[in-house]
């Protein structure tokens, strides 16, 4: 019997499952929001943050290190009230600082 090998791209294994479209579905809105307030943070901080995961109305932030968080945390009002006027209901962003891992 011959085994043939089936390839699908991640869109369509996204669209055939519930659950991946769900984390595809919060992984864009997630990238979507980092991109609306990048013009409200100066621009070396933009290469030390990463979209992370929604959790409702709260949304979380992965940083470099602890200075970007606590710059982070100085912008989070207006950052928040920015998200808002484009139509997320954000009312918290969490900040996680990323740990280092030697390779």
């Amino acid at each position: 019997m011959r085994k043939s090998n089936h390839y699908v791209t991640l869109q369509q294994a996204a669209s055939a499952s519930p659950t991946l479209a769900r984390l595809t579905a919060l992984a864009k809105d997630s990238n979507e929001r980092l991109k609306a307030i990048k013009g409200l943070m100066p621009e070396a901080l933009w290469s030390t943050i990463q979209a992370g995961p929604i959790d409702g109305e709260s949304w979380c932030l992965l940083v470099n290190n602890n200075a970007v968080s606590a710059k982070l945390r100085q912008l989070s009002p207006a950052l928040l009230a920015h998200l808002r006027t484009k139509g997320w209901d954000v009312t918290a962003i969490r900040l996680k600082v990323k740990m280092k891992t030697d390779v």
